[in-house]
C-alpha cells in the first residue's frame, strides 16, 4: 500500500480519537440514527464538500452529488436519493448547489468530445440553449461562465420542483422548500440565487400534476 493510502487509515483513526476526546458516545449517539434537516444535491468536485461548507456536524445533511449538480428526471440514482429524503426523513430543505469554476459547466460551452461523459454534458448544453440569447449576449468569457453556472442551478431547483416526489410531498402539507446557490472555490463564500421554491404554485401550469 502507498503512503497516501495508509495516511488515509491513520486519518480515520486520529479523527476518531479526537471525537471520542470530546464527547466519549459521540458515535453511539450518531449510531442511534438521523434526522437530517436538509438534501444537498452537489456537483461531485472535490473542492465542494457539502458539511465543511455550512459548517454542519455528521447527521445534518443527507447528500447527493453528481457532475454539474443536476436533476435529471430520468436519473434513478438522484430521484431515489430525493424520495428518501423527503418521504422518509422528511426533510425541510432541499439545496442544489453549483460552483463557479464547474467543470461539467464549462464542458457544455464548448464542443470538444470527452467520451462516455458527453452524455451527461449534453443535459447541461440544453439549459444553455434554453438561455442562449442571455448568455451569447455577456461579452466577458469569465462572466458568461460564471452566469451559466447560476442558470443551470436555477433550471435545476426548477426540475426539482417539477418531480411528483417533491409535488406530492405539498399536496400532503409537507413544508418543504427548494434553493439554489452557487459556491466561489476561491473565496468560500455561497451566493444565494434568490430561487426559493415552496409550493406547486410557482410552477409554470404546464408541470403541475394533478396528484
Amino acid at each position: 500500500m502507498d503512503r497516501f493510502y495508509k495516511q488515509m487509515l491513520q486519518n480515520n483513526r486520529d479523527w476518531v480519537q479526537r471525537k471520542l476526546s470530546e464527547d466519549p458516545n459521540y458515535f453511539t449517539k450518531l449510531a442511534k440514527g438521523q434526522k437530517p434537516p436538509l438534501l444537498w444535491i452537489g456537483c461531485a468536485d472535490s473542492r465542494v464538500p457539502a458539511n465543511q461548507i455550512i459548517d454542519a456536524p455528521p447527521g445534518e445533511v443527507f447528500v447527493h452529488r453528481n457532475i454539474a449538480n443536476m436533476v435529471i428526471h430520468t436519473d434513478m440514482n438522484m430521484l431515489s436519493v430525493l424520495d428518501y429524503a423527503v418521504n422518509v426523513l422528511h426533510i425541510k430543505h432541499v439545496v442544489v448547489c453549483g460552483h463557479y469554476g464547474c467543470g461539467g459547466v464549462q464542458a457544455a460551452m464548448g464542443n470538444q468530445s470527452f467520451g462516455l461523459i458527453d452524455n451527461w454534458i449534453r443535459h447541461i448544453k440544453n439549459i444553455y440553449r434554453l438561455h442562449k440569447e442571455e448568455l451569447d449576449n455577456i461579452e466577458d468569457e469569465k462572466e458568461r461562465f460564471d452566469r451559466f453556472v447560476e442558470i443551470n442551478v436555477i433550471e435545476q431547483v426548477y426540475d426539482l420542483a417539477k418531480t411528483s416526489i417533491v409535488q406530492n410531498a405539498w399536496r400532503n402539507g409537507e413544508d418543504l422548500m427548494l434553493h439554489g446557490w452557487a459556491y466561489g472555490v476561491d473565496t468560500g463564500i455561497v451566493k444565494d440565487l434568490n430561487v426559493n421554491i415552496a409550493n406547486q404554485s410557482q410552477l409554470d401550469e404546464t408541470y403541475q400534476l394533478r396528484i
